[in-house]
């Protein structure tokens, strides 16, 4: 018996695409035959059988194509999901569909790149930071005083603010590109924040 010819494979979910290399093949001597579990190749004294497959198949949906240079195959799969491989040990013919593991192939949902853009919760933001905020002393930070002390008057100021003050100053200095710091929120909530950089400064945005 010859060795089997050389071959390779690609696939997707749903199917896959074998290549069997046999060039100038006859169309005539190419012969295919496809099983649930099982693909036979010959032309001539080549053959190349594939027994079990890793997964099973959908003959009726299965077909090739004799090229110049090689025959290509196309398997339908029974279920979807990733081979890996083109077959299994025989003693494996138990093993659990393949379709039962999650695959790639599940994206977003349609229409959910649509979805109006959620607006920020200055809130919830307020909320975290000063959730997360703790004093450092000169141990654990050497720069506590300088400009530690000045972030600290800032933090203190924001933890001692009322919740709408709390808000304002978040988004004015967010929006602002930490040009502006209000706590007006009236004013602050009407419309974005807009830059406001020192006199004899301009501002651009990075890469700009």
């Amino acid at each position: 018996m010859s060795n089997p010819p050389r071959h390779d494979f690609y696939e997707t979910e749903e199917k896959l695409t074998l290549s069997v290399y046999v060039r100038g093949a006859d169309p005539e001597q190419v012969k295919v035959q496809f099983t649930d579990s099982s693909l036979e190749f010959s032309h001539g004294e080549t053959t190349l059988s594939l027994s079990p497959l890793k997964g099973n198949i959908v003959p009726d949906s299965c077909d090739y194509t004799v090229g110049k240079v090689k025959v290509e195959i196309r398997l339908k799969k029974a279920t979807e999901g990733r081979w890996g491989t083109l077959t299994r040990p025989a003693d494996a013919v138990d093993e659990p569909a393949l379709s039962q593991f999650p695959t790639s192939s599940t994206g977003a949902p349609s229409g959910s790149s649509s979805r109006p853009r959620e607006r920020k919760n200055w809130e919830k933001v307020s909320d975290n930071i000063l959730s997360s905020e703790k004093d450092k002393t000169s141990n654990e930070d050497p720069n506590a005083g300088g400009d530690a002390a000045l972030n600290g008057f800032f933090q203190t100021l924001f933890k001692d603010a009322d919740p709408d003050s709390q808000r304002a100053m978040m988004k004015s200095f967010v929006e602002s590109g930490g040009t502006t710091l209000s706590t007006n929120w009236d004013e602050v909530k009407k419309e974005k924040v807009t830059v406001k950089p020192p006199d004899g400064s301009e501002w651009k945005k990075w890469g700009a």
